[in-house]
């Protein structure tokens, strides 16, 4: 049984801190990445209809929530704020070196080290991935805020 869940108690309200605006974008643009899985990825393409590259993916996803981002994966690591791998949240930016570049892939993080991204192997569609598989902690590179 349950306690202290009913009755009548008088308690001030706490005054509760605002959130930054961009914040505030966050959990809309991660749903909205999390309801394009299933799109395909298409080199060099950013809309649901014709499908995503991954940094087509997110400039896409973002814009629709009203943040403007670069187009390419390795300007948005250029020009986005830099956060500590410990530091990551729902909304931040990762990527990766796939191909042997710096940079070369990029998702969104959702939580508890999932990522939704465009992957251009395997199942050639949006897609949720974990951090902790061998192949994405391998080739973690940053984590960027947007």
């Amino acid at each position: 049984m349950l306690s202290g869940c009913a009755g009548t108690v008088d308690v001030k309200p706490t005054p509760v801190a605002v959130r930054p605006v961009e914040k505030e974008v966050v959990p809309p643009a991660v749903d909205y990445a999390l309801s394009l899985q299933g799109t395909p990825y298409r080199y060099g393409k950013a809309s649901p209809e014709e499908g995503f590259d991954c940094s087509g993916f997110v400039k896409h996803v973002y814009e629709r929530n009203g943040v403007h981002l670069p187009r390419t994966v390795s300007e948005m690591k250029e020009t986005l704020t830099p956060v500590p791998k410990n530091n990551i949240h729902s909304g931040d930016l990762v990527f990766f070196n796939t191909s042997g570049n710096a940079v070369s892939h990029v998702g969104i993080y959702v939580n508890e080290s999932n990522f939704v991204h465009a992957p251009s192997s395997r199942t050639g569609k949006v897609m949720v991935s974990s951090l902790k598989t061998n192949y994405w902690r391998d080739r973690f590179v940053d984590a960027r805020r947007p």
